[in-house]
């Protein structure tokens, strides 16, 4: 085999606490070794095996030939059908090769023209053993379209536009970022009218926006094609077609070429952890057998997201997900994918009803689902062998080791893992404890408690808790004044002060201490109004909360505008001081009774004072290097909402003795729910 084969030395080396685990991750990484191995022997490597988009589906040559080709071997006979015959179901048959495999060339027209007319509807029609016909969109279709007027089925489309209206890319991918601040998105609800945005309005309207606060990095969610619009773009239908709702392919091309144009990096949510389970215009039962794509029976399908699991041991399905994931780095020029439902694929169990203690045995023992991981370590292996410059996120709740490290050492091979156990934790500080009940020492374990050597990304609220049912931080913390008391022309009262101080606080907090990267659902960054809630049958279908209200942002009198500032200041910050790239802080201070956190990062000292009530002078923190320090970033700053208590061109002098474990101090003021960042 060309992989070497793993030493337990390699594995103990990153963690001893492996030790009783060595035989699973090895037996892993030898499964991992023995695909990779049948792709170079049989398919060319990862380079061509992952090219299957460009053999299956609809291609069209250099004659304007069209070649058609689908793996559906229970089918007895197969046809194309589509406008361009009329719906004929016997006048273009299809050819079955000895794997399954249905193929057919549609010469051009006399003219040279190709015979399948540009965004015209087509279908597979296929004979079953039992004599029935089934009807199928390509499995490999690049886009659908829907008419919600007629039928929420969607109808494959040939997309194959003029030279004149194919987008051309102007801009190269920005190099890999060092420190990556994200800004999670979802195109359809970047308009604050009531109603499904679009490509280009993303691309005029909300990039500026994004570059402007200082986010290096977008995570574009609900972009493969989904059947149900409120579903958040977690029940694909069509894993190759950029969804129709927001635009064409062309526009979404635009939208990622402009924003490299900007030095923003553009990431994919992907999900390969389930499939819709529509049968019309989806993969489920494509060639009328239950076991296609996915496993069959029980095994093959989610409980509680009622959608179908995919078979990550069959040859053809690595194909399939493979091929996806280079089919939206080639054709689209994503720089990397946050894959949804890690934990899913990773477990048999999927997740449900098992809460992870941290013991190691939870994820080497008889929950692991071998083929899960295996198929994971082939996506990141091979995006990485094939694009050294891409990024993988894992979205996993259970804290499986070695989840960030490469697949060479026994890793899953993934850059960043989500840190999931933050916002958990600030949501239920929140809701279940009053300020003076904040237990110091637990935020700081929480934000600091990730596994050494595999980088983690930080985060204070998910999209989840932005919907119907939960309430971000904002509402958390301000609730129904946020309707009456955000204006600056009315008197800042004791709610809104809080808020506005605390969701500053928590933010910083979590940048600078919580992992290697940062990440912001839309709107979160200056305090959204209002939950977000899909139009469907229980809201009338309304848009009225499917939206980002940013004229509550750009509104000069609203106090709105305090906590984008501070956003803006903050990853500015982090972009000058590269905190997030830079080793792990160390906390000298956690102190319950003053409620203050002061710790070291990036060179940069980090002080908190979260005491409802009290202010400290003269506060004593300790800090490492020696040396004149200036504040870089107040939260309490007027631009931020604050109240300039804090003279910003102060100057604090160390003084030559130990303090809370480092070499010198320096003394300071804090006000009551302020933080201050200074610097030598």
């Amino acid at each position: 085999m060309s992989t070497k084969p793993l030493s337990p030395k390699t594995i103990t080396d990153i963690d001893e606490y492996l030790k009783p685990d060595v035989p699973a991750i090895i037996q892993r990484h030898n499964s991992f070794r023995k695909w990779k191995d049948v792709f170079e022997r049989h398919e060319g490597g990862y380079d061509k095996f992952t090219k299957g988009y460009l053999k299956f589906g609809l291609n069209v040559g250099s004659k304007n030939e069209v070649t058609y080709r689908e793996w559906a071997p229970n089918a007895k006979e197969a046809y194309l059908i589509g406008d361009f015959n009329d719906w004929d179901r016997t006048s273009h048959p299809m050819e079955r090769d000895e794997f399954g495999v249905w193929k057919i060339v549609v010469p051009p027209l006399p003219s040279g023209a190709c015979s399948i007319p540009h965004d015209s509807k087509l279908k597979i029609s296929m004979v079953l053993p039992n004599g029935s016909r089934i009807e199928r969109l390509p499995a490999w279709i690049k886009r659908v379209t829907q008419d919600l007027s007629v039928s929420p089925v969607y109808d494959a489309r040939f997309w194959n536009p003029p030279t004149s209206q194919r987008y051309t890319f102007q801009h190269a991918s920005p190099p890999r970022p060092a420190d990556v601040r994200i800004y999670e998105a979802h195109v359809g609800i970047s308009s604050s009218e009531p109603r499904v945005g679009t490509y280009k309005e993303f691309t005029t309207n909300i990039l500026p926006r994004i570059r402007d606060l200082g986010y290096n990095v977008i995570q574009l969610m609900a972009i493969m094609e989904h059947a149900y619009y409120a579903s958040f773009g977690y029940q694909v239908t069509s894993f190759f077609a950029a969804s129709s709702r927001y635009g064409n392919p062309e526009d979404l091309k635009e939208l990622i070429d402009t924003a490299h144009g900007m030095g923003i990096t553009v990431l994919l949510d992907i999900v390969h952890s389930h499939a819709c389970k529509n049968v019309l215009d989806g993969i489920n039962e494509f060639d009328g057998t239950d076991h296609l794509y996915f496993h069959e029976g029980g095994k093959g399908r989610h409980e509680l997201w009622d959608s179908r699991l995919f078979n990550y041991g069959h040859h053809e399905v690595l194909r399939f997900l493979l091929s996806n994931l280079r089919f939206w780095v080639e054709e689209y020029r994503f720089d990397g994918f946050r894959f949804d439902g890690v934990t899913s694929m990773m477990y048999k169990h999927h997740g449900i009803g098992t809460g992870f203690s941290g013991g190691y045995h939870e994820y080497f023992g008889d929950g692991a689902d071998e083929e899960g991981i295996v198929y994971l370590m082939l996506a990141n292996d091979c995006m990485h062998e094939l694009y050294p410059h891409l990024i993988t996120i894992a979205e996993d709740v259970s804290g499986m080791p070695l989840l960030g490290k490469p697949v060479d050492v026994g890793g899953v091979g993934f850059d960043y893992r989500l840190s999931m156990a933050i916002p958990d934790m600030w949501i239920k500080l929140l809701k279940h404890k009053h300020d003076d009940e904040w237990d110091m020492g637990n935020i700081v374990f929480t934000l600091t408690n990730r596994r050494h050597g595999e980088k983690s990304i930080a985060y204070c609220e998910s999209h989840d808790q932005a919907l119907v049912g939960d309430k971000t931080i904002a509402f958390w913390l301000m609730d129904k004044e946020m309707y009456t008391n955000m204006s600056d022309l009315t008197p800042m009262t004791e709610i809104i002060a809080r808020g506005l101080a605390l969701h500053k606080m928590i933010r910083l907090l979590t940048h600078s201490l919580g992992g290697e990267g940062y990440l912001n659902f839309e709107g979160n960054e200056f305090g959204h109004p209002e939950w977000l809630d899909f139009p469907r049958e229980g809201n009338g279908n309304s848009f009225h909360y499917a939206r980002r209200q940013w004229n509550v942002v750009d509104d000069h009198l609203l106090r709105y505008k305090y906590l984008n500032n501070f956003d803006r200041a903050m990853n500015h910050a982090a972009a000058r001081y590269g905190w997030l790239g830079a080793p792990q802080a160390y906390v000298s201070l956690k102190n319950e009774l003053d409620k203050v956190i002061v710790f070291e990062r990036a060179g940069l000292l980090f002080i908190f004072n979260f005491h409802p009530t009290q202010s400290f002078t003269d506060y004593r923190v300790g800090v490492e290097e020696a040396g004149e320090y200036k504040i870089v970033l107040s939260s309490d700053e007027k631009r931020f909402g604050g109240f300039d208590n804090i003279m910003l061109d102060s100057k604090f002098f160390t003084t030559p003795l130990e303090w809370n474990g480092r070499k010198n101090f320096l003394q300071v003021y804090i006000p009551t729910r302020t933080c201050i960042v200074l610097s030598k």
